[in-house]
């Protein structure tokens, strides 16, 4: 069972308590245990250190032997700084030193030296290019108000639940969608030209009201209030009614004078795009108030009347509506338009068809009677869906398992990362529970995934290797309190290891010199092949 306090944080912050938690009850505290002390583990340990060696000053005399043993002792710092350095980046601090420094100077580049349109040059830059594109943020479909729900989460425990880059993200995407070159011809629209840029709240809330002064009828004004002002679902859903109707006047009046010069066609883009916000906000108010009828079908219009807008994914708003009303045969109709091998994946595709499958079989699984009659061939099927889904995104069986705890999504993800995993698992964990047995053969087949692809940066089964660069994207969007699913977990290389042992060894011998010199002078006497 969960923790009634976090039970209650989750209410206040008008979420769903399980989405928000899904803590296992053997390893609850430990994760909020961990995520408390994330952000002091290093001053707590440096502090102890320093405790510890005031203590043993004596003992030890470490005054008397400092001069003695500062190899040792810059040896052990030497150690304790590469450990760090590997943690915090991933890579060993004295090798990048000796590749990007030592190397050049000792003529280590001569062969890395190539045209601007040599194989070689072209690689790098094909590389290149692929690292950009596997970094690539994209909105959250499914992501939550800032007003009614993130905003009301801070208020309840204080932490917050979005970085800067990511509010910084939602703010470049503002300004893209809801303005243009034409801007300066309506001085409500300049108006809030600025308010979207503003980094602080109360400025773009007062902005926005300078807006509607000079313009009643400014739809992007009423868009900033819904979605930052608005303290309710309720209220989020009024503001936005008036955003339509005066996002539908506008939309009009620009489709009448586009032709007449390329400013008004970028105009009539920019209102295009506000109005499709407008009323794909409104079919998610009216999703989380209960009335999911109405918002699958302002959806599907949305999805007929706009077709070309499909970068913003709202066919994963109309996957998560239809699993609530259990419409499974819609889903699968969306699923055969939209899981092509010519279109891009997401973890909603694939973990969703994923649970179609496992939705046939699930209830009779036994993993008892599957090892001793073989598996049939449904289920064969949905277990081999279950591995391509954990092979697009490993992270997110642990939070539909509930062996770790969600947090709020963030307003952007990473595609195949943890940020990707928590905004799905936040919208789908109660649909994956609603059939029966579908975490159980999750929970018996999804690390197989991992015997097919033993080494997922190098080479993929379905999918392209897994990127290498989530885990710091991934950092940057989620808060700071939450702890970052990593994957393929990395070992410590071989030279660590050897550092480790080495400086270890030495601070040993260097000891008990100082403490035992009688003893390790016979020891001395007794190895002479040493010297």
């Amino acid at each position: 069972m969960a923790d009634p306090g976090c039970l209650a944080e989750a209410e206040a912050a008008g979420t769903c308590p399980a989405l928000v938690l899904g803590l296992n009850p053997t390893l609850g505290w430990r994760e909020r245990l961990r995520a408390r002390l994330a952000g002091t583990g290093a001053s707590l340990w440096f502090v102890a250190g320093l405790g510890l060696l005031y203590a043993l000053r004596i003992p030890l005399r470490l005054c008397e032997n400092l001069a003695a043993g500062t190899s040792s002792l810059i040896s052990g710092l030497i150690f304790i700084f590469e450990w760090w350095y590997f943690h915090k980046h991933g890579t060993s601090f004295i090798e990048q030193v000796s590749v990007s420094h030592l190397r050049p100077l000792m003529g280590g580049t001569e062969h890395s030296i190539s045209e601007p349109g040599s194989p070689s040059r072209n690689r790098e830059n094909e590389t290149s290019r692929q690292n950009l594109s596997e970094c690539k943020v994209w909105r959250n479909p499914l992501n939550l108000f800032r007003g009614a729900e993130y905003r009301r989460y801070t208020w309840v425990t204080g932490k917050e639940p979005l970085t800067y880059y990511d509010m910084n993200l939602s703010a470049q995407d503002h300004q893209t969608f809801f303005t243009c070159d034409t801007d300066f011809l309506r001085p409500s629209d300049t108006v809030m030209q600025k308010a979207w840029r503003e980094r602080n709240p109360p400025a773009r809330i007062k902005a926005a009201y300078q807006a509607l002064e000079l313009n009643n009828n400014c739809a992007t004004a009423y868009v900033l209030l819904a979605e930052e002002e608005a303290t309710t679902i309720v209220d989020a859903e009024r503001l936005f009614k008036q955003a339509l109707k005066a996002g539908e006047t506008i939309y009009r009046q620009s489709q009448q004078c586009q032709h007449q010069s390329p400013q008004h066609e970028a105009q009539l883009r920019r209102d295009t795009n506000v109005l499709v916000y407008i009323k794909r906000r409104l079919a998610m108010c009216a999703r989380k108030l209960g009335r999911i009828r109405e918002a699958v079908k302002v959806m599907r219009d949305l999805m007929k009347e706009f077709p070309p807008l499909t970068v913003l994914n709202i066919h994963e708003n109309l996957l998560e509506s239809l699993l609530e009303l259990q419409a499974y045969a819609d889903v699968q109709a969306v699923l055969a338009k939209y899981d092509d091998i010519s279109l891009p994946k997401s973890a909603a595709i694939c973990y969703t068809a994923a649970l179609l499958k496992t939705r046939t079989v699930s209830d009779k699984f036994s993993p008892e009677t599957a090892s001793k009659r073989g598996l049939s061939t449904a289920e064969i099927n949905a277990v081999e869906a279950i591995h391509r889904a954990v092979e697009f995104n490993p992270h997110v069986p642990k939070y539909l398992l509930e062996m770790k705890s969600l947090i709020l999504p963030p307003e952007h993800i990473l595609k195949r990362g943890d940020s990707e995993a928590i905004a799905y698992a936040f919208s789908h964990l109660q649909h994956w529970k609603r059939i029966e047995g579908a975490l159980n053969l999750l929970q018996c087949t999804w690390e197989g995934t991992f015997r097919m692809i033993p080494h997922p940066l190098e080479k993929g089964h379905l999918f392209y290797p897994y990127p290498s660069c989530t885990e710091t994207a991934d950092r940057e969007l989620l808060p700071p309190f939450h702890h970052v699913s990593v994957y393929p977990k990395k070992e410590l290389p071989l030279f660590i290891h050897f550092t480790a042992g080495f400086c270890s060894s030495t601070a040993v011998i260097a000891v008990l010199t100082h403490q035992l010199p009688e003893i390790m002078g016979i020891l001395l006497k007794l190895c002479p092949d040493v010297y």
